[in-house]
């Protein structure tokens, strides 16, 4: 079991001026209610976004060899389809600066899990290359080309619980969200984000979606009673053993437990760190997939 029982921050450290070391973390969706389709075919949601002490690492560094990226740990496609490559490609084509850098990624966050691990890389990228080459991009450039990368990327650059709204690009910051640990389960198994929503049937929900919003607002957080995910409904159903694992998490102690994004990763939330670790040790022992304890960040 891989536990990463921290609150290390994720703030870029520069070794010099040409190399930056930073951490990308994961996210988990604590509240995701689908709430229209776009004419682009995009579909609008409100979640709730949480990052969390599980890292991808970075180290950047300016290069005279155009783009290199390498990357040790979980797979990446090798080309210039992975969002780290496309960042930076997006980055100097947007300041029109003709250099190059060489880009190290150790993955440890499942690749296709719902934990963000690509967007997260993405943005991480973007912010470290902005401070490689100081303020090349002003703040609203920077989340413009972040939205252009992926719907969940400009979450990535601000790292702190929110609600997001639209396709995930309207950010509000939760302001004193409480401090839990979480257990995730990550099976390997790769579920289909576009067929996880063209399944999901859209219902009239705004009532819901207004209480969410004032008990957020107004630091409401019983957070057992606010978990809610759309997309379980379709995904459960056609993989039950992942409803298995949310009946674990609960008999283990969870306060709540939910699938994050499209999954097909599980996550329990625990207020404390015994409480957690204890139970990724047993859930380990299931075999269910990978295990992480890990703490909330903001």
């Amino acid at each position: 079991m891989l536990s990463l029982l921290t609150n290390e921050k994720s703030n870029a450290h520069l070794t010099n001026q040409t190399t930056i070391e930073v951490l990308s973390p994961a996210k988990v969706n604590l509240f995701l209610q689908i709430t229209g389709q776009r004419s682009d075919g995009y579909h609008e949601l409100l979640t709730v976004f949480v990052p969390v002490a599980l890292y991808d690492k970075l180290t950047i560094s300016k290069s005279d060899k155009g783009l290199e990226v390498y990357c040790s740990g979980r797979g990446l496609p090798k080309n210039q389809n992975n969002l780290v490559s496309r960042a930076a490609i997006s980055f100097f084509e947007k300041t029109g600066i003709k250099k190059g850098v060489k880009i190290t990624l150790i993955k440890n966050i499942p690749i296709s899990s719902g934990l963000g691990g690509g967007s997260s890389d993405a943005a991480t990228t973007l912010k470290a290359l902005n401070q490689l080459w100081p303020n090349a991009l002003s703040k609203e450039d920077l989340e413009k080309l972040a939205l252009s990368l992926g719907a969940d990327v400009p979450f990535f650059l601000l790292q702190k619980p929110a609600i997001a709204r639209g396709i995930g690009e309207i950010l509000q910051p939760i302001e004193s969200f409480p401090s839990f640990w979480y257990v995730i389960v990550s099976p390997n198994l790769i579920i289909s984000t576009a067929w996880a929503y063209e399944k999901t049937k859209l219902k009239l929900t705004n009532n819901r979606n207004q209480n969410i919003i004032k008990c957020f607002k107004k630091n409401i957080f019983n957070i057992p009673d606010l978990l809610f995910n759309d997309l379980e409904r379709v995904t459960l159903v056609k993989y039950p053993f992942l409803s298995s694992i949310k009946e674990s998490l609960l008999q283990l102690g969870a306060l709540g437990a939910l699938m994050t994004g499209s999954g097909p990763s599980i996550f329990g939330l625990f207020d404390s760190a015994k409480k957690a670790q204890e139970a990724g040790n047993i859930l380990e022992s299931y075999d269910k997939g990978d295990v992480f304890v890990v703490k909330g960040l903001g």
